[in-house]
């Protein structure tokens, strides 16, 4: 080989020896942008929406429907008929009114307590067993002011109690409903109320249901009541009567202005007694009755639903909502 060619191949072997030990470049950094996260940190999990919580609406007198107080009182007079405390037709009765408040959406207790025999309006009644049903929506608590409303479910043995008094135990559901899922201004206590007829001719022959929930009211739920109304004979009239035992009943101002906002008549009486409402009354307690028109069908078997106006219905059971709002 001659002098020049030896000089090509060394330039040549020189030049791959130069390539091979040149350090390969290093690879390119991720390029990161502000406010982005880094490919090898976890990402952070998008931030919730903040919760609006809708306030519960207000009980509304406006809500109250007329048919749910009349379909109870034709179920009442005319499914199940008379129905005496401790009679098997008010236990089926009893047992209607408690699934219509569940389903409602209340708490319903059953109150057992004994009633004894007598005449019922010159009729002779069996002694035995009857129930209040209290209904609750959670809300009571011990030591806090709370209010009550009743109505007896129970009848003279000769009547199908049409309008004494399944217009008061009708009004009392179209209030549960009104006022379900609505707030009221305090927790509300709803109950039926068992043996109110009289079996005698004392004060003591009488109201039995309301009594035996008086008697078991502890010290603290009577200091905390501050009110129970009683709906008995609803259903008849054009005007709602508002009765108190005495003029200075501290309820009796509160329902009338109740009555005011509602758009309702009312008749204010005095030395009204002749309702569950006494049983409160005659324990220190404050209590009213709404109802007591008088009318032809009372305590006989022509109290039938016929009797009973459904705007009646309305106007009572609207002042009773405009009162627990």
């Amino acid at each position: 080989m001659t002098r020049a060619g030896q000089l090509l191949v060394l330039a040549v072997l020189a030049a791959g020896c130069s390539a091979d030990s040149e350090p390969e470049p290093p690879a390119a950094a991720p390029t990161v942008t502000a406010g982005t996260p880094s490919p090898s940190a976890p990402s952070a999990p998008p931030a919730s929406p903040p919760v609006t919580q809708t306030p519960t609406p207000r009980a509304d007198p406006d809500a109250v429907r007329a048919a749910t107080a009349m379909s109870a009182v034709r179920h009442l007079a005319s499914g199940v008929g008379p129905r005496p405390g401790t009679s098997p037709a008010y236990f089926r009765a009893a047992g209607w009114v408690q699934r219509r408040l569940e389903a409602l959406g209340w708490r319903v207790e059953r109150q057992r307590f004994p009633t004894p025999g007598g005449v019922s309006w010159g009729v002779p009644v069996a002694a035995g067993p009857s129930v209040n049903l209290v209904a609750t929506r959670g809300d009571v608590r011990p030591g806090r002011p709370w209010l009550a409303v009743g109505a007896h479910l129970d009848t003279v043995p000769q009547a199908p109690g049409a309008e004494d008094n399944a217009s008061g135990v009708g009004v009392l559901l179209a209030v549960a409903e009104a006022v379900a899922g609505r707030r009221t201004r305090l927790p509300v206590v709803l109950v039926a109320y068992g043996s109110e007829e009289p079996r005698g001719p004392s004060d003591d022959d009488h109201h039995y249901g309301s009594r035996a929930h008086v008697a078991s009211l502890t010290a603290a739920q009577r200091r905390t009541l501050r009110g129970m109304v009683s709906l008995d004979r609803v259903g008849v009239g054009d005007v709602v009567p508002v009765g108190s035992v005495a003029a200075d009943d501290p309820l009796r101002p509160q329902l009338m202005r109740a009555a005011r906002r509602a758009g309702v008549p009312v008749l204010p009486e005095v030395g009204q007694r002749s309702s569950d409402h006494w049983s409160f009354v005659r324990a220190g307690l404050p209590g009213i009755r709404l109802g007591s028109t008088p009318y032809a069908g009372y305590h006989s078997a022509a109290d039938v639903p016929s009797v009973v106006d459904p705007a009646q219905l309305r106007r009572t059971a609207r002042l009773v909502v405009a009162w627990l709002r």
